[in-house]
């Protein structure tokens, strides 16, 4: 199985070459390389075949959805994972409506963040739980739409599941039902909000007011 090559954009030297050493004890990722500006960055994307962009938010005088906007429109069609000690509500709304796999809070542990990367790898989305957090209240203060009220509690249980990056093994253990109940309920929420994979369920979600309080 082909290694998942990453690159790494953070201006914080010490935490990129720690980061960049860990990740690269990982069997199955590779480093493509490290850098600290968005220009070096963009370099590299041209040069190199990457698979994962793990980013800042914070990039001194540039922003990482910044970055992202500029690495879509130069062509690059891999995922980006932002890395960020914090972002607001807004920025991570904008973050994942301008193409961005998932945004990971630098509080959580390495063995956490290995977990991330390979699900944004395998086309899934990583949303840290204070994120959607943040993103499920400004949702309720506006209520901007009325689909959450569609959801039954069993469908707002597994969705938490899903969020959370758990599998369907594990959102069974979680809420004391069947795996078998959690895919039925899963196929549930696929066809309520008209959506395929567990991806797109998590986007539909944050931005079409489907996560609640709860989350």
């Amino acid at each position: 199985m082909q290694p998942i090559r990453l690159l790494l954009l953070d201006d914080h030297t010490l935490f990129r070459e720690g980061l960049s050493r860990l990740l690269a004890s990982e069997p199955d990722f590779e480093m493509a390389g490290h850098c600290g500006t968005a220009p070096e960055a963009l370099a590299m994307l041209r040069r190199s075949q990457i698979d994962i962009v793990l980013l800042d938010f914070d990039l001194g005088d540039d922003h990482g959805t910044q970055f992202i906007s500029a690495a879509r429109e130069a062509g690059y069609q891999g995922k980006l994972l932002m890395i960020t000690a914090g972002m607001t509500a807004t920025e991570s709304s904008i973050a994942l409506q301008l193409g961005a796999s998932g945004i990971f809070l630098k509080h959580n542990s390495p063995v956490t963040l290995a977990k991330a990367i390979r699900l944004v790898a395998s086309g899934e989305m990583w949303v840290d739980q204070r994120v959607i957090q943040l993103m499920a209240d400004g949702i309720h203060q506006r209520e901007e739409l009325g689909i959450r009220r569609l959801l039954t509690e069993r469908e707002q249980q597994v969705l938490r599941g899903i969020f959370e990056g758990l599998t369907n093994k594990e959102i069974a253990a979680q809420i004391g039902v069947s795996e078998g109940a959690v895919k039925a309920t899963l196929q549930q929420l696929f066809q309520k909000t008209r959506v395929r994979t567990r991806s797109q369920l998590v986007r539909i979600a944050l931005e079409a007011s489907l996560a609640t309080r709860k989350l």
